[in-house]
C-alpha cells in the first residue's frame, strides 16, 4: 500500500552553503537530515541514517580518481547537486556532491527511515533509491530545489560512529579509512554494523 505524503505547501531545502564543505564534513551531518522527493504528486520523506565520504581524485574508492568523464562530470561542478549512477547492471546508487567546484568530492547515502507510516526498507543503498523511486534520471539535479531535496534534522539526536566504507577493498590503504558515519541507533543501518566503530 502507498502510504506516502501528499504535496501541501512549499517545504524548506538546505541551502548551497550547507553541501559546501569536505565530504569527510558533510557525510556526518548528513545523519539525521530528512531527505525528500516529490514525485507523481506524492511526497517520499526518509531520515538518513548511514553515509560514506569520497573525498577526491587522490581517494582510490572515489570515481573521480580516474579523472573527469561523461559519467563523474556532476562530481566536478557544484555541491549540492544528485550524482546517481548504476552498478552491477541493476542497482542505482544516490550520492550528493560535496566541496567546492573543481574539486571532486561527493557522499554516498547507504540508509535511511521511512517516515509518515510508509513501510519499505531503506537499508541499503541500492534498496534506498528503489523505495525512492531515484534514479539516473535525477543525475544531476539540484538539491536545492523542490522535487529532490533535503530538510534539516528534527528534533531527534543521532549517536554517529565511524567505520570503514562497505565494498571498497580494490582500493588498497583507503579500504582502511574511516570514511562511513552511521547513527548506532537506527534499525535501518545496512549491514555489517562493527564492533570497533569509531563514536565521533
Amino acid at each position: 500500500m502507498n502510504s506516502s505524503k501528499a504535496i501541501v505547501g512549499r517545504p524548506a531545502s538546505l541551502c548551497r552553503e550547507f553541501y559546501a564543505r569536505p565530504a569527510i564534513e558533510l557525510a556526518p551531518a548528513l545523519i539525521g537530515t530528512i531527505l525528500v522527493h516529490r514525485i507523481r504528486g506524492r511526497e517520499y520523506r526518509a531520515r538518513l541514517v548511514e553515509t560514506e565520504a569520497y573525498v577526491g581524485q587522490h581517494d582510490l574508492a572515489c570515481h573521480a580518481s580516474k579523472g573527469r568523464t561523461k559519467r563523474t562530470a556532476v562530481m566536478f561542478g557544484p555541491p549540492g547537486f544528485a550524482y546517481v549512477y548504476l552498478i552491477y547492471g541493476m542497482y542505482d546508487m544516490f550520492n550528493i556532491v560535496a566541496a567546492a567546484e573543481g574539486d571532486a568530492q561527493a557522499v554516498l547515502v547507504r540508509a535511511a527511515e521511512p517516515l509518515d507510516g510508509w513501510k519499505a526498507d531503506l537499508s541499503g543503498p541500492g534498496k534506498l533509491c528503489r523505495a525512492l523511486r531515484i534514479g539516473r534520471a535525477e543525475n544531476g539535479l539540484d538539491l536545492t530545489g523542490e522535487k529532490l531535496f533535503l530538510r534539516p534534522p528534527g528534533g531527534e539526536k543521532s549517536r554517529i560512529v565511524r567505520t570503514p566504507r562497505v565494498g571498497v577493498d580494490y582500493s588498497g590503504d583507503w579500504k582502511h579509512e574511516l570514511l562511513r558515519f552511521y547513527d548506532a541507533d537506527s534499525n535501518a543501518v545496512s549491514k555489517p554494523r562493527r564492533a570497533d566503530a569509531q563514536p565521533i
